[in-house]
């Protein structure tokens, strides 16, 4: 039987749908409240609107769960590489061997960037920020690479797909090099995803690039951790430039601009800079802890708490057992990671910070892992980027194939002056 909502306005009711989700998420279905009643919702934030029906990811922040297709994440960062959870995530199922290896050889073919491409990177200025290069890069991709009219849709899809998933990461080693004046490090045949990213970023003709396994699996988990988070910032900004038909190329790019915000992507980043302003002022993050427990000190925590979950991060439970064996095999001095210690140590036994569910979550042990890593701390975000990829290509992929498409048009409460006569500009006070 069809559970139903009664709404009643002037006296008049109306019944609306009530829809319930596979693991019993409920939502009352307004798409038809305007055409019957007149009324628009108001919901700044959209903290209580859903905007789609999606099959991809399953969170829930008070359980502290994270499903990819019905996966959980702690079982694909244990046995699962990078590129097979981005083929999970866009293609609906885990793939076979076969598939696996089809996938890999697709993502090697299509690694190199166009030379030209190199000009626009080489005529950035200095001290562009990667992740305003990457964005604009991924938009002029599809100059660089046309719709190929003899081809069926599914396929120049599918090709898109792949190059964006291995060109972002060869870009983003490309401006990091030309960025630095470093002579530019080409993928190689024989490297696996995430050990070639690596091998782009820091091997060069004086060092050549040691990879080191651990650090490998560390930046796979990394990325499969950050694959995708249902419908945050950056998806929905995914969803809705998408929702215009507009080329892929241009729909990840506007995901792009919107991760760069220091509420969304930059948050490692943000954990990196407070351990810095805390080593800065004498490396006693007593009076920091104090602060944050101020209730009138608007003072918080970077890398502790999160906005979803009100149990501990699920993500940050994993990527603390993997920055601690990367931090195991450091031999170098780092006064921020000794802060980021005593910081982890104080909060997970803190009375105030366990109430107050202020746990370390993955932004404070993924911004720890990528300065153990030495990638550097302007590059975060693009780390997240890379990651975030193929949850953003499979939330796009979904939005254009559901038979409810729309593009996207939300409403508003007008609240400016009502109508009145234009007034000549001799006669204005």
């Amino acid at each position: 039987m069809e559970q139903i909502a009664k709404l009643v306005v002037d006296g008049k009711t109306f019944e609306l749908p009530i829809i319930t989700g596979s693991e019993g998420e409920r939502a009352v279905d307004i798409s038809r409240l305007r055409q019957e009643t007149g009324l628009v919702t108001l919901d700044p934030g959209f903290v209580n609107t859903a905007n789609c029906q999606s099959c991809i990811t399953f969170v829930d922040g008070e359980k502290g769960i994270l499903r990819y297709r019905g996966i959980p994440v702690e079982q694909l960062a244990e046995h699962s590489r990078f590129v097979e959870t981005a083929y999970l995530l866009i293609n609906g199922e885990l793939p076979t061997h076969e598939q696996l290896n089809r996938f890999s050889v697709l993502l090697n073919d299509h690694s190199l960037v166009h030379e030209d491409m190199r000009a626009f990177f080489e005529n950035f200025p200095r001290w562009a920020h990667p992740m305003g290069i990457l964005s604009s890069m991924v938009n002029a991709l599809r100059a660089f690479y046309p719709e190929i009219p003899e081809r069926s849709e599914e396929e120049e899809i599918n090709i898109t797909v792949t190059r964006l998933l291995s060109k972002l990461r060869t870009m983003a080693a490309l401006s990091y090099k030309i960025l630095r004046g470093h002579k530019v490090i080409y993928p190689r045949q024989e490297l696996p995803y995430a050990a070639n990213f690596l091998n782009m970023m820091f091997d060069s003709p004086v060092r050549s690039y040691e990879i080191d396994e651990d650090v490998v699996k560390a930046l796979n988990v990394f990325w499969i951790l950050h694959a995708d988070h249902e419908q945050n910032c950056s998806t929905a900004a995914v969803r809705l430039v998408g929702s215009a038909k507009v080329n892929l190329y241009a729909a990840i790019s506007a995901g792009i601009s919107a991760l760069w915000g220091p509420l969304h992507g930059g948050a490692n980043q943000a954990v990196v800079e407070m351990l810095r302003e805390i080593h800065e002022s004498g490396s006693d993050p007593n009076p920091f802890l104090a602060r944050a427990r101020d209730k009138n000190d608007p003072f918080r925590l970077a890398g502790f708490g999160h906005r979803v979950y009100k149990a501990y991060d699920p993500r940050g439970r994993i990527m603390k057992g993997v920055c601690d064996k990367v931090l195991g095999k450091v031999t170098r001095e780092d006064p921020l990671l000794d802060i980021a210690k005593r910081l982890e140590e104080v909060a997970l036994k803190d009375p105030y910070f366990i109430d107050h569910n202020l746990y370390p979550n993955i932004d404070f042990y993924s911004g720890i892992l990528l300065r153990a890593i030495r990638i550097p701390t302007n590059m975060f975000t693009v780390m997240f980027a890379i990651g975030r990829l193929p949850g953003w290509i499979s939330q796009w992929k979904e939005s254009m194939e559901t038979p409810h498409w729309k593009m996207q048009r939300p409403r508003q409460i007008y609240t400016g002056p009502e109508e009145k006569d234009y007034v000549p500009i001799e006669k204005r006070g």
